[in-house]
């Protein structure tokens, strides 16, 4: 077959198994592993210790470019430009800045989107997107990028934060004052709902998404359409134009806490941006598909947001729009259409939005979490990895339900909205800087092995734009707000989501420590891969624990990637089996294990 054809000029060695459609590329310092699966793209030629490559994906191929598009518009347009207009205007201190701000937030998505349709052009058979990227830029030291990323991604999986906005907009039709008990009652209730709507068929899953998405650029569009009748001068708003008349006024009052808060909002805004390509091997040629489809549903979220900013500002007066809190887009609807039943039917529109993102990110999300589950750096693998009974990652999605409701209950409501959206930004902008750096190490080293080029490079402005703003998201959450140590955006101090998120990914690190070093070493055996395959089709890496005395032979008898070599007989197969391996639908086990540790 012509992708397994050997490329010009190549100094490795090359071996190919013809039965298994594996090509296997040593340099001496590296083993690399090219595999083909099932979605019509190039062969992905990855680290040995990658987990494996799915010939046929056990969660099918239904994601086109429809599902592309309305997969990111409809994680993308939530509860963000409903809800954060109020912080990033209050942050930002003016209109026109604010505007900027979300200008910039456009820019980083599409320097962003570059590394992450790069990253994809060189595995493009493997879902997960940052979860296969840090795999293959880090291997070394072994499995720490892949376990670090899997548990703050188990830990960190949750929509406590779209479930508290659709409940507090499903609290507004009724007109009532509610207790905290009722946000999180009805935030629960949202959340299962959503959780229900995935997990019995992937196909349905996905259409029913579609048709959320619609329904929420329809309802975006409607605001957009309003804003320019109030600005027409034709509804109940006095002087709609106010707000733009030096539209620049309060600027120097923004602080550096200020812009920072501002750009965290703006990030919860469009995250997003990158859903689909957590379904890569759901898709077929991906990196056309994905180039495409991806960058025209960020175009025209953006474009969406600043008309909607257009409207918000435009029906209501800056200081009201200021002090809106979690509810913009109601104090909006009220301004227009006053107190009356339509106002009651907007709200429910924008309660589906938050509905329908909860939806994208739970899909997103839990290819995420399985194929962490695949890497084998997970305990119980067939939890994170099988799909049955249903066709559908059920495992994961359990895991992001109950942390979900848990981080509900735990956070007081008032704070939770602001909390959770700021948590995550420090360790996502770790793992994004080293995805940053990651794609020239990348680069290097498959430059090094001679393997061939990737179909889209990402520009080397785009990467250090990139690379500079998750600097910036780095530094700035130590630097305190103008008022003292608890004058931030949460009732407590200002830098508990920054200890936090550091506090996460060091108990990350130690754990790696633990499992990978020192409980090896006090019990005696070393960790290797063994790959394995379920009854539902999915494969997976899983570590296996070999006594000290048996690696010798161990590794002696598994090639590069950890399986038997050819030279092993059946009999040998089945012994492999008899001591614990896991049925494939062939009957037979294959054993990976990386060489070295």
């Amino acid at each position: 077959m012509a992708w397994r054809r050997p490329f010009s000029g190549r100094n490795a060695v090359t071996e190919i198994n013809t039965d298994a459609q594996r090509e296997q590329i040593s340099t001496g310092s590296a083993q690399y592993i090219g595999e083909k699966g099932g979605n019509d793209a190039p062969p992905t030629y990855q680290d040995a210790t990658g987990a494996p490559v799915e010939k046929k994906s056990p969660l099918g191929y239904d994601v086109g470019p429809t599902t592309i598009t309305l997969l990111n518009v409809t994680m993308m347009i939530g509860a963000g430009i409903y809800s954060t207009p109020s912080s990033i205007l209050t942050g930002t201190g003016s209109v026109g800045v604010s505007f900027i701000w979300w200008t910039l937030g456009y820019l980083l998505c599409l320097t962003s989107g570059a590394v992450y349709l790069e990253f994809t052009a060189y595995f493009p058979s493997r879902s997960g997107s940052e979860v296969v990227f840090l795999e293959q830029a880090f291997p070394r030291p072994k499995w720490l990028f892949p376990t670090t990323f899997a548990i703050q991604s188990v830990i960190l999986s949750f929509g406590s934060a779209n479930a508290t906005v659709m409940a507090n907009y499903l609290i507004a039709i009724s007109g009532k004052e509610a207790s905290e008990w009722t946000i999180k009652g009805t935030a629960l209730a949202c959340y299962t709902a959503t959780t229900l709507s995935l997990v019995f068929n992937t196909k349905y899953a996905y259409w029913f998404s579609n048709g959320v998405g619609i329904v929420k650029v329809c309802t975006l569009i409607f605001i957009i359409l309003t804003g320019f009748v109030v600005l027409g001068g034709n509804t109940r708003v006095e002087n709609p134009k106010a707000n733009f008349h030096d539209a620049f006024s309060g600027s120097s009052n923004a602080t550096p806490y200020g812009f920072t808060i501002a750009l965290y909002r703006i990030i919860f805004s469009y995250g997003g941006y990158n859903n689909a390509f957590n379904v890569a091997n759901e898709v077929k040629n991906p990196v056309k598909s994905l180039k495409i489809y991806a960058t025209v549903a960020l175009t025209i979220v953006y474009l969406l947001y600043m008309f909607a900013n257009v409207a918000f500002f435009a029906a209501v007066p800056k200081d009201e729009l200021a002090n809106s809190s979690l509810t913009t887009a109601s104090l909006f609807f009220s301004k227009v259409f006053g107190d009356s039943g339509a106002v009651r039917g907007l709200n429910f529109l924008i309660a589906l939005s938050s509905f329908g993102n909860m939806i994208a990110v739970q899909i997103g999300l839990s290819r995420k979490i399985r194929e962490s589950g695949r890497q084998g750096v997970l305990p119980w693998t067939n939890f994170w990895v099988s799909t049955k009974p249903f066709g559908t990652p059920l495992g994961p999605y359990v895991v992001i339900w109950g942390l979900t409701i848990l981080m509900i209950l735990a956070i007081p409501a008032g704070d939770a909205f602001n909390f959770v959206n700021n948590l995550v930004v420090l360790p996502t902008a770790v793992f994004k800087l080293a995805m940053a750096v990651g794609i020239y190490v990348v680069r290097w080293r498959r430059k090094k092995a001679n393997l061939p080029e990737p179909e889209f490079k990402a520009w080397h402005a785009a990467i250090l734009f990139n690379i500079l703003i998750q600097t910036y998201l780095l530094v700035m959450p130590w630097y305190p707000p103008d008022g003292g140590q608890f004058a931030g955006d949460v009732s407590f101090w200002y830098a508990t989501y920054a200890v936090t998120g550091i506090g996460i990914l060091i108990a990350c690190a130690i754990y790696y420590f633990l499992w990978a070093f020192l409980i090896p070493i006090g019990r005696g055996y070393k960790l290797r891969q063994e790959v394995i395959s379920l009854d539902d089709g999915a494969q997976s890496n899983r570590l296996k624990k070999v006594p000290v005395a048996d690696v010798a032979e161990w590794d002696a008898t598994h090639d590069a990637a950890g399986r038997l070599t050819g030279a092993q007989t059946r009999a040998e197969e089945i012994q492999v089996l008899e001591k614990g391996g896991t049925k494939s639908q062939d009957h037979t086990t294959q054993a990976t294990h990386p060489a070295g540790f």
